[in-house]
């Protein structure tokens, strides 16, 4: 076969018949996905939507080039039909009919204007900028699977973020009103409560993120590094998490104020009581150092504090914040009331114990006067002179005021020791009173 220039040899009947199935199947895949992009639900709602920023430039220029995919396409059609023509004339194409097929099924046979010609068209990449262009079968299915990789990456990059934000911002949205719902009654209101005002924000800011997304969608698509498949990416819900978490810390705060307000009542009247308790036992711990200094002598008694008047009115404020649901001041001044009120409680007792200590020293040294005078009549000893006498000593001191409980603990010592001789015993070593010095010490002088 003879040769053509620039389209290499004349191609035989079955390359030609080769290359019209192939350009067939080409054609039929290129208009299914023609068909497929026209009916995109996404692309229908780019077309009736009021755009902005980066999907406004974006829609201008991808529109642009489905015009262009659909002249492209026109114009591939006619060039394959054109072919089948000029082979359906005879079953045994001539020579003259080859060399017009190769032409067309492998030359640049195709004359359409130029991309960039055309208003916001992208220019393929490669190609120059003129007022048209010539283009083989094969060039023209690689610009149009080019022209529709792009038009079909935007097209689902918006559809993508239009599917998945505007519903869970709507979600979020009807959550808020719920929170807000909950917030007002219990006074977690804009200007009141901290976490009102942060409702008020996330309302704010929910509301502009469903207005940029639905005006915008391509300012929330992440597309995927690395990837050249349509759509590779996902959309970004960095703002949308954000408002989320904060949602959440608010139902948080409005869930413990809701806590505050169930259990405040009970709260406060337990405060009342644990601080009456504290001001009874501070009064019973007067009272009682009274009593020990008019019966106590030569001894230190330490000073009892007054009432927790500053706890007092700690309480009716918080009885105050209650009475006006003003819960966020309310609960940690209960939290700390609670801790202050049992140490008060706590230093109340501590005083008192304090207080009574010479008290019950007085009474630890009865007790043992008594236990010995006892073991004593056990034993037939009770009428003896000297026993007698050291116990009528020690008793007087004891049972008179002011006591002195240094002298009286000596007279009881005194009297154990003489008991401890008649029965023939060792006498125990008896702790005194704290500071004092060992019983034995001290008594085996004024024996």
């Amino acid at each position: 076969m003879g040769d053509t220039d620039p389209t290499g040899p004349v191609m035989d009947r079955d390359e030609v018949d080769r290359a019209l199935a192939r350009l067939g199947a080409e054609h039929e895949a290129v208009e299914t996905s023609l068909l497929a992009l026209q009916d995109h639900a996404g692309r229908r709602l780019l077309e009736g939507a009021r755009l902005t920023g980066r999907t406004e430039e974006r829609w201008q220029a991808t529109e642009a080039s489905i015009t262009l995919l659909w002249t492209y396409f026109d114009a591939y059609s006619g060039a394959l039909r054109t072919a089948r023509e000029i082979r359906a004339r005879r079953r045994w194409s001539s020579h003259d009919d080859l060399v017009e097929l190769t032409e067309l099924l492998r030359g640049e046979c195709v004359t359409l204007p130029d991309p960039a010609a055309a208003a916001n068209a992208p220019t393929p990449h490669g190609r120059a900028g003129r007022l048209s262009e010539r283009y083989s079968l094969a060039a023209l299915v690689e610009l149009m699977n080019e022209l529709y990789a792009s038009s079909l990456d935007m097209v689902v990059a918006a559809d993508a973020v239009w599917s998945a934000l505007p519903a869970r911002i709507d979600l979020l949205a009807a959550e808020l009103q719920r929170t807000r719902r909950l917030a007002h009654p219990v006074g977690v209101r804009p200007g009141e409560h901290p976490a009102g005002d942060d409702l008020e924000r996330i309302t704010r800011s929910l509301t502009r993120l469903r207005e940029q997304v639905i005006s915008d969608p391509l300012a929330f698509w992440k597309p995927l590094e690395g990837s050249s498949a349509p759509g590779g990416g996902r959309p970004d819900t960095a703002v949308y998490d954000r408002e989320a978490r904060a949602l959440e810390e608010v139902r948080r705060e409005i869930d413990a104020v809701l806590a505050v307000r169930q259990d405040s009542e009970k709260r406060i009247v337990r405060l009342r009581d644990v601080l009456s308790r504290a001001d009874r036992t501070l009064a019973e711990a007067r009272t009682a150092r009274g009593e020990v200094l008019a019966k106590i002598a030569a001894t230190e008694v330490p000073v009892v504090s007054g009432p927790p008047t500053a706890l007092q009115e700690q309480l009716s404020t918080a009885a105050e914040y209650r009475r006006h649901a003003q819960w966020h001041r309310l609960s940690p001044l209960l939290d700390s009331l609670e801790q202050k009120a049992e140490d008060e409680l706590v230093r109340a007792r501590e005083s008192l114990t304090a207080v009574t200590a010479p008290l019950a020293i007085r009474a630890e040294l009865r007790g043992r006067l008594d236990a010995y005078r006892a073991k004593v009549a056990r034993h037939g000893l009770a009428e003896d002179t000297v026993l007698a006498e050291r116990y009528e000593k020690a008793r007087r001191m004891l049972w008179s005021a002011p006591c002195d409980l240094r002298v009286a603990e000596e007279a009881v010592l005194r009297y154990q020791h003489a008991a401890a001789e008649l029965l023939g015993t060792t006498q125990p070593r008896v702790p005194g009173p704290p500071g004092a010095d060992a019983p034995e010490e001290r008594g085996g002088s004024g024996a």
